[in-house]
Order: structure tokens, then sequence, then C-alpha cells
């Protein structure tokens, strides 16, 4: 009995030493690739996706001696998963505690239409493909054709990556000018929007034969009332409590998100929404997020985050990709395209903008990126999507992010680029760096 002990023990051990030389490994050469792409003009999510995709079977799992299983053994994969499933609750976090409500109530005409047109239009065209190209979809793998993946579908198109959007904003030097304000104001409702549409699609997709769906949705709706109107009053009410025992707000929030994450991960939603909620249900100071909780949140999740490219990249296998594959990923691309660029710059010209300030929230409403990526790891882990797809919608993906930054060149020749800015900057420091950068225009 002792023997075996020893015997698990050493297995344990050499088991952990491989998990944290992958994460070595992830890190070194994502941060590589990453400052390669913004030297290419790309933002640096661009570069970990690509990471991903290389060291997973599309590229080192093809090389002679199976790499990429020898690097990334299966009995490593779920520990990388976990971790790299914190690192998306965690980034989840972020985006709904720097959500700005107030500007959200302040929109601008063009930002609403744009956020109305450009979420709607590729909405349905995404559920209308699914429908259309059944055959297409079957010979890809997909089994069936239900509500929940036409949904999926629709959603997968009509993403807008904020971070990503955020950071290209300040790198192209347009931040507090009307294009700016209006893609940043629309990304921000579509975000939201598009996260909405996606739990409800993913409801009742989890195996739960002790729970009927409408418990479920009770359940899922107390949740979050409990979360939005007990959880954020009493954190509120008890942290601002003078020598509170709560003052440091840094482990409260990232217990809320773990915790928020592990209820919806429970209710059968993915964990990523409970991340979301608890960005949300978290009091910030004077509508201000506290930058004591968002900077050490953010740089704690994008350091993690290369984790998350690398187990999506595994699963992606670009080179099993058949003839369907390529069609599905032209008309995907189209669609996500068009569908977003033609609306989106419909309605900021209607919405009063200049047509280059519209083309500019056009082209930057098309960004996809790690929302996009995360968005389609909730699918695949639920099932709505199989292997093929999979391949299809990241490679969908990559190309409409990497489209963004060559257009925007065309649109603005003359744009003052700032790489310093980072692609992660939290929303905290966009608030301060507009605020100097506006300042000598102030009236």
């Amino acid at each position: 009995m002792r023997e075996g002990s020893l015997t698990g023990d050493k297995h344990m051990d050499i088991l952990i030493a491989g998990v944290i030389g992958d994460v070595a490994l992830i890190l070194v050469v994502s941060s590589l690739l990453g400052a390669l792409a913004r030297r290419c003009g790309q933002p640096t999510v661009i570069g970990q996706i690509v990471a991903g995709i290389l060291l997973g079977p599309s590229l080192l799992g093809r090389l002679p001696g199976h790499l990429t299983v020898r690097l990334f053994p299966h009995a490593a994969l779920p520990y990388l998963t976990v971790l790299s499933q914190v690192a998306v609750t965690i980034f989840m976090f972020v985006v709904g505690y720097e959500m700005d409500w107030g500007t959200c109530r302040r929109l601008r005409r063009p930002a609403l239409m744009v956020a109305v047109c450009a979420l709607l239009v590729p909405l349905g065209l995404g559920s209308g493909a699914a429908l259309i190209f059944r055959p297409t979809l079957t010979a890809l793998g997909q089994s069936g054709v239900s509500h929940s993946f036409i949904l999926f579908m629709g959603v997968t198109v009509s993403i807008t990556a904020l971070p990503v959007l955020a950071a290209l904003i300040h790198e192209r030097g347009i931040a507090g000018t009307s294009a700016g304000v209006t893609a940043m104001g629309a990304a921000g409702i579509m975000d939201m929007a598009a996260w909405l549409i996606l739990a409800a699609a993913l409801i009742g997709t989890a195996d739960k034969p002790d729970r009927p769906l409408p418990v479920t949705l009770m359940l899922i709706a107390g949740f979050v009332a409990f979360m939005l109107l007990v959880v954020h009053r009493v954190l509120g009410w008890w942290i601002r409590r003078p020598a509170a025992v709560l003052a440091n707000q840094l482990p409260v929030g990232l217990a809320l998100a773990l915790g928020s994450a592990w209820v919806t991960a429970s209710l059968g939603l993915h964990p990523v929404f409970g991340g979301l909620l608890a960005g949300f249900a978290m009091p910030s100071k004077d509508g201000i997020p506290d930058p004591d909780v968002l900077r050490p949140m953010k740089q704690v999740g994008g350091a993690l985050l290369p984790l998350f490219f690398i187990v999506t990249g595994l699963s992606v296998n670009i080179g099993n990709m058949n003839g369907s594959a390529v069609i599905m990923l032209a008309v995907l691309f189209v669609i996500a395209s068009v569908g977003k660029i033609g609306p989106g710059y419909a309605a900021s010209r209607v919405g009063g903008l200049a047509r280059k300030d519209a083309a500019t929230v056009a082209v930057l409403v098309n960004t996809r990126g790690l929302t996009e990526l995360i968005a389609l790891n909730v699918g695949f882990s639920a099932g709505l999507i199989g292997q093929q797809l999979l391949n299809v919608l990241v490679l969908m993906a990559v190309l409409t992010t990497i489209l963004t930054a060559p257009l925007l060149r065309l649109i603005r020749p003359n744009a003052i680029v700032s790489p310093e800015i980072s692609s992660t900057v939290s929303a905290a420091e966009r608030v301060e760096h507009e605020s100097t950068a506006n300042a000598p225009a102030a009236r």
C-alpha cells in the first residue's frame, strides 16, 4: 500500500512539473508572438491567438515526434483548462466592473443606432446562414440544427471585442473623438447584449435531468437579482464603513468573481457569465472602478489569458479543414464583415457623423478577437458546435480582427499611432489617458 502511494506521489510530482513547464512555455511563446504582432501593426491578442494555433495540432502536432502531445500530454490538459477558465473568469469580471453605465445612459444618437444595427443585422444573417447552409454544416459534423445552435451562430458573427477595439482606438490616436466615443459606446452595448443572447442560447443545453428548465430559469433570474440588488448594496455599504474588515477590495473582488462563476456553472451556464455578473455587482467608488481592484485583476487575468489561447489552439486543427469548411469560412467571413461594416457605416451617417468618422466606426465594430474566442469556447464546451466548425469560426475571428488595422490605415493614413499603449489597458487607465489628452481642448 505504501509503495503504491509513493508511486502515485511520484507520478503526481512529474505531472505538476510538466504543467509548470507548460505554463512557462506558453507565457514565453505568447509574449514573443504578441510583441511580433504589435510590430506588424496588429493587436497583441492576434499574436497570442496565433501562438495557440501554432503550438497545437495545426503546426507543431504535424512535425515529427508528436511534439504537441509530448509538450501538452492529455493528463496535463485538465489542469491547464482550469487555469485558463480562471483567467477568463477574471477577464470577464473586469469587463463587467469597468462597464461605464453613465456613458451608456448618455449615449448620443449615432452610438445607439450603430449598436442596434451592427448587432441585429449580423445576428439575423448568422442565424439565417445556419438554416440556409444546413447541408454544409452537416458535412462539417453538425448533427442537428437546434434553436440554440441557430441563435449561437448569430451571436458568433455579431460579437464585437470591446478590449481590442479600445486598444485600437488609442493606438490610432482617436480617443475622445466622435468616432472613438461612438465606437466605444456602441461596442459596450453590443457586448452586453451579445452575452445576454448567448446566455439565453445556452440555457437548457446542459445535461441536468434532475432540474426542469422553468426551475433553472427561475434560479438563474433569482441569482442575478440577488447579485445586483443585494450583494452590490451590501458590499458597498460594508466596504465604505470606517475601518471595515473588507477595506481591501481585491480579495473580495476575486472571491466574488470565482464564487459567482461557480454558481452559474452549477446552474448550467458557463463560468464566464458568473464572472461578468460579479463585475456588475462589484461596487465602485463614485461611479469609477477602484484602480486598486481593477489594475491587479487586469494584470492577473492578462498574465494567465495566454493559457486560454493555448488550450483553445489545442482544440483547433486547421490542417483537417475540408472543402465544406473552406466554403463555410468564406460565407461566415463575408456575413460577419459585411453585416457589421455596412450597417455600422449607414447608422453612423444617419446619426450625423462625417464619412471618415462613419467609416472608422464601421471598421472598428468589426473587431472580434478575444471576446469571440471566449464565446466559441463556451459553445464548444456546451456541445453546440463540433471540431470542424470550431476551426472555421476561430479562423473567421482571426481574419476579421486582422482586417481592422489595415482598413483603419486606409481610412486614416495620417493618424498618430501609439504602440506603447497595451491592448489590455484598463478602463481606469483609459479614462485617465483620455482626460489628459483632451484637457487642453475642454470647453
